[in-house]
């Protein structure tokens, strides 16, 4: 991947590519809804997520259960070359999946103890290393994460057995056997005192032993692993680490490192609860490992703020190694500036380079090598700002967006309301932003959310921060009042392929450009 830099007081590098802005195209829909169908609480998509090579594709709902969907296309681009050299077209089939298999990974609990009820809903989910042709993953509600191998079995049948089902009664003799047993005196410890041992009329039935036949082969859930009573705090992140032998789990206040083979202890590295509660002033909201530096992880706080920890300098991660944290604007701070600024959401770019964060209006991207400011900002609604009052009354502005990158670090996406996402370039002089509708027309709001060109706010402490996709106007993109019912808040994006997989209330839409 090739890289430009920013010459100014601070050097940062982000990735760039110059493109065309893409054309997003409906691929297919899952759970569809109907006209006027009433959406069930526990039917609602709560989590999404391609596995590392994207074959497979997992999502968890509020009813504690995990569905798995498998691609179906990749049997189509296996072919003779000489075949593809002689198509006078581009050979250009987008990504499809197929439903596969489904179990109830998490049930309603009660902590008697805290007087707590404990809800089923699947906060993440998180694949691990694949073997021996069985699926690893991770899931987690609130307070338990299980992990589950899904794997191929054969059902096996027991046939051809020499009993006539017509003729037999019980336990007992067989009807219509020429053995007697009615004329021998019998003694004690089953001896007979008569010495006829001559074989019965007719002879003895034919035996056959027993035969195990394989049937239809069906997919099978197991749960290997219960990983508990770590965490007194909701559950917020899973992450497994490049090494395939650890993952860590955050809360509020703590991160846990477990090993995937003990799930009666864990490690607790980092701890930000203050010795008197009332002294607490931010919470941990999201933490990644670094996808191939095994010692290093960073996680978000209700600040604002990122930290980058490096397990190699302590075995308590309490001090960071590098802060990330954006200047406020001067005169620019109210009531909501520390709600809004709260980041949901970070994920690590596939290089490791890069970390992108969603705060409530923002999708920020910063270089791990530089922490004096975000090298992008992309604004995803900023016209709900006059609302912000509005939204603190209907609890919306505590909404939790997720935040994914391409596979080749040249786009970003992020959700909002009405159904809606967003998709930002991220590469030298990219204006692209495109707002799509999570339905069988995703380009429909295209008339009125054209992109808009980057606009440089200045040098900031040497910081390039380049704006896009700004929006001013009290409306949606499409000139539209906004439905703040209708969020997409889960989304994926497939780490080879320009392809989103993303949640609308029950339903899963996949899209391809």
């Amino acid at each position: 991947m090739k890289y430009f830099r920013f010459c100014y007081e601070s050097e940062s590098v982000a990735p760039v590519g110059g493109s065309q802005p893409l054309e997003w195209k409906f691929s297919q829909v899952f759970g569809e809804r109907t006209a006027g169908e009433e959406i069930q609480e526990v039917d609602i998509i709560s989590a999404i997520e391609f596995n590392r090579n994207g074959d497979h594709l997992a999502t968890g709902d509020r009813g504690g259960r995990v569905v798995l969907f498998e691609r179906t296309d990749t049997q189509d681009h296996v072919g003779h070359r000489r075949d593809l050299e002689k198509m006078d077209y581009p050979f250009n089939r987008h990504l499809e999946f197929r439903y596969k298999t489904e179990f109830q990974s998490h049930e309603p609990e009660f902590d008697y103890l805290k007087s707590l009820e404990i809800e089923e809903k699947i906060n993440k989910i998180r694949w691990c290393q694949s073997s021996n042709g069985a699926l690893f993953l991770l899931s987690t509600n609130d307070k338990t994460i299980k992990l589950w191998k899904v794997q191929e079995k054969k059902v096996k049948k027991v046939c051809n057995m020499n009993v006539d089902s017509t003729k037999a009664m019980g336990n007992g003799p067989i009807v219509g056997s020429s053995i007697s047993t009615s004329s021998k005196q019998h003694i004690a410890n089953g001896g007979c005192t008569s010495n006829d041992f001559s074989f019965p009329t007719g002879g003895f039935p034919s035996l056959h032993l027993p035969v195990v036949t394989s049937h239809e082969t069906n997919l099978m859930a197991r749960c290997r692993r219960i990983y508990t009573h770590a965490h007194d705090y909701h559950i917020n992140s899973i992450s497994n680490n490049s090494d395939g032998e650890t993952f860590i789990s955050a809360d509020d206040l703590r991160i846990n490192l477990w090993n995937l083979e003990i799930s009666s202890q864990s490690f607790n590295i980092v701890d930000v609860k203050p010795a008197n509660m009332e002294d607490l002033t931010e919470v941990i909201t999201s933490a990644e490992f670094h996808p191939t530096h095994c010692n290093m992880l960073a996680y978000s706080s209700s600040k604002g703020s990122i930290r980058l920890i490096d397990m190699r300098q302590s075995a308590l991660c309490d001090t960071h190694s590098k802060l990330f944290e954006g200047q406020e604007a001067p005169g620019s701070r109210s009531f909501f500036t520390e709600i809004i600024a709260s980041i949901s959401d970070i994920k690590f770019a596939k290089d490791g380079r890069h970390i992108l964060s969603r705060d409530y209006m923002t999708l920020k991207l910063w270089d791990i090598n530089m922490d004096s400011g975000p090298v992008a900002t992309f604004q995803v609604h900023e016209y709900l700002r006059p609302k912000l009052c509005d939204l603190y009354e209907n609890d919306s502005i505590f909404d939790k967006f997720e935040c994914c990158l391409s596979g080749n670090g040249l786009r970003v996406a992020t959700g909002s309301y009405s159904n809606l996402f967003r998709v930002f370039g991220c590469s030298e002089g990219s204006t692209e932003a495109i707002t799509l509708e999570a339905s069988k027309n995703p380009m429909r709001r295209q008339g009125q959310a054209t992109s808009r060109p980057s606009r440089s706010l200045g040098n900031l402490s040497g910081v390039v921060r380049r704006v896009k996709g700004a929006d001013n106007s009290g409306v949606d993109a499409n000139g539209n009042a906004f439905d703040f019912t209708s969020k997409l808040l889960h989304l994926a994006w497939h780490p080879t392929e320009n392809s989103i997989a993303c949640a609308a209330s029950n339903s899963l839409y996949m899209y391809y450009a």
